[in-house]
C-alpha cells in the first residue's frame, strides 16, 4: 500500500500553483516522469562533492565518481536481473539504444532480403530506425497488424514470421492504446526461428517487475527520464555474447584500449559502447531513482496504476460523448482518449486553464493515429503521486469541456 501524501511531498513541482493558483495535476507521466527531491539532490551532491571525469583521473574524486558510476551500472542490472553489468550500455535515452542496435546489428547481420519484424503500434522511435537500415541495407520490414480494441494480431503474427526474420523489435507497452503485449510467447516465438528480439521497455520498466532473465529477450531498452530520473540517460541491455559480436556505434575517447594513427583496438563490452564523457550526474540520478521505486516496491507501484487507470476509465465512460482507445483489459497507465467533434488540443487547453497537464497529439505514433481514424488525441497517464481525486478533478474539467462545446 502506497503512501501517497508521503510521496507527493517527495516532489516539488506538484506543490507549485499554475494558472489563477490552481494546484498542479500532472497526469502526462507516459512523456516524463516528475523527480523527487532524492534525485534532485543525488545531482546535486555529484556536482558539489565528487564531480570528476570518470575511467580517467588517478586522483581521490576521479576514483570516486568512477566508482559512482559503475555502481550505478550494477543497480540497473540488478533492477531488471541481468546475469552482468556488463550487459548494461549507458546512452542518452531509448531513442539512442534502439540506434544503436539498428545501427550495429544491421552492419555486422544484416544482408539484402533479410527481414526486419516490428509492429503497427510502435512509438517513431522503434520505427524509424528501422526504416533507414531496410534501406540501407535491403532487407525488407514488415509489420505486425492490430485488430480491434488496438493488439496485436499474433494469428498473423505466426505468419509473418520466417527462417528469414533476422530481429523483431517490439513495444512492450503502447504509450497510445496502453496495450501490454505478451513479449514472452512472441520472444519464444521468434528464438524458434533464430531470430533475435528487441524489446521497448520505456512504459514497462517504470511500473512493473521486469526480468530480462525470465523473458530472455536479446535487447532490452528504456529510458531514465520516464522512472524519476533525470532526461539524457538511457539503458540498452544486451546479452553479454551478442553485445561483444557488434561493432562500436560511436567512436572516441574512452572507448579504445589501444589507438595508433592509422588503427585503434577497442574496449569490451560495455565501455566500447560509451566513447566520450558520459551523463554522469544523470546515471547515478538513474540509480537513486531506483532506489526511490524500490522502497516502495514495484508490485505496488503496478497495483496503485491499475486501480488509477481502471477508476479513470470507469470515470469517462460516464461521459456518453467520450470514446476510450485500446484494450479493456489487460492495459497499462496510459488512457487515450476523444470527445467527439473536439478536437484534443482544444480539450488539453480547457484543462490547463484548471491545472490539469495531459497529452494531446499523435503520441509520436502516427501510424495508430491512422489505424484509429482519428487527427489526434488526448492521453491520461497515471504514478505514483497520483490519486482518485487527481482523477475527480480531471472529470469535472472534462465536463466543463462538454458544456463550453456542446452547449449551442
Amino acid at each position: 500500500m502506497l503512501n501517497i501524501e508521503k510521496i507527493k511531498s517527495d516532489f516539488p513541482i506538484l506543490k507549485r500553483k499554475v494558472n489563477g493558483e490552481k494546484p498542479l495535476i500532472y497526469l502526462d507521466s507516459a512523456a516524463t516522469t516528475q523527480k523527487p527531491l532524492q534525485v534532485i539532490d543525488a545531482i546535486s551532491n555529484y556536482y558539489k562533492n565528487s564531480n570528476a571525469n570518470v575511467h580517467r583521473g588517478v586522483y581521490s574524486i576521479g576514483h570516486e565518481s568512477t566508482e559512482m558510476y559503475e555502481n550505478a551500472r550494477k543497480k540497473v542490472a540488478k533492477f531488471i536481473n541481468a546475469k552482468s553489468e556488463n550487459s548494461i550500455v549507458f546512452t542518452r535515452n531509448a531513442t539512442e539504444s534502439i540506434n544503436l542496435i539498428a545501427k550495429t546489428y544491421a552492419k555486422k547481420f544484416l544482408k539484402a532480403n533479410d527481414e526486419i519484424l516490428v509492429s503497427q503500434m510502435e512509438h517513431h522511435s522503434n520505427l524509424i530506425p528501422w526504416q533507414i537500415i531496410a534501406e540501407e541495407s535491403g532487407a525488407k520490414l514488415k509489420f505486425i497488424p492490430l485488430i480491434e480494441n488496438g493488439i496485436l494480431d499474433l494469428t498473423q503474427l505466426e505468419k509473418l514470421i520466417s527462417q528469414k526474420t533476422k530481429i523483431i523489435s517490439l513495444v512492450h507497452v503502447s504509450n497510445t492504446l496502453g496495450t501490454i503485449n505478451p513479449i514472452e510467447k512472441i520472444i519464444s516465438l521468434a528464438h524458434s526461428f533464430n531470430a533475435k528480439i528487441l524489446i521497448d521497455a520505456s512504459q514497462s520498466v517504470p511500473h512493473m517487475e521486469i526480468d530480462v532473465e525470465k523473458l530472455d529477450c536479446d535487447f532490452l531498452v528504456f529510458s531514465g527520464h520516464k522512472m524519476l530520473a533525470p532526461t539524457g540517460i538511457g539503458v540498452l541491455y544486451g546479452k553479454e555474447n551478442l553485445l561483444e559480436e557488434l561493432p562500436p556505434f560511436l567512436s572516441g575517447g574512452e572507448m579504445i584500449s589501444e589507438v595508433h594513427l592509422e588503427t585503434a583496438n577497442y574496449r569490451q563490452t560495455p565501455w566500447k559502447f560509451e566513447a566520450g564523457t558520459p551523463n554522469v550526474s544523470g546515471t547515478i540520478a538513474l540509480s537513486t531513482a531506483i532506489d526511490y521505486l524500490l522502497s516502495l516496491g514495484m508490485g505496488n507501484i503496478h497495483k496503485h496504476e491499475i486501480e488509477l487507470t481502471q477508476y479513470a476509465i470507469y470515470e469517462l465512460n460516464k461521459i456518453p460523448e467520450i470514446k476510450i482507445f485500446g484494450p479493456t483489459e489487460n492495459r497499462g497507465n496510459v488512457v487515450s482518449f476523444n470527445f467527439e467533434n473536439i478536437h484534443p488540443h482544444d480539450i488539453s487547453t480547457i484543462l490547463d486553464n484548471d491545472g490539469i497537464c495531459i497529452r494531446a497529439g499523435h503520441n509520436c505514433t502516427q501510424p495508430i493515429i491512422r489505424w484509429l481514424n482519428v487527427s489526434a488525441v488526448a492521453r491520461v497517464s497515471f504514478y505514483i503521486y497520483n490519486t482518485k481525486e487527481d482523477i475527480d478533478i480531471f472529470i469535472s474539467s472534462l465536463k466543463k469541456v462538454k458544456k463550453i462545446f456542446y452547449a449551442t
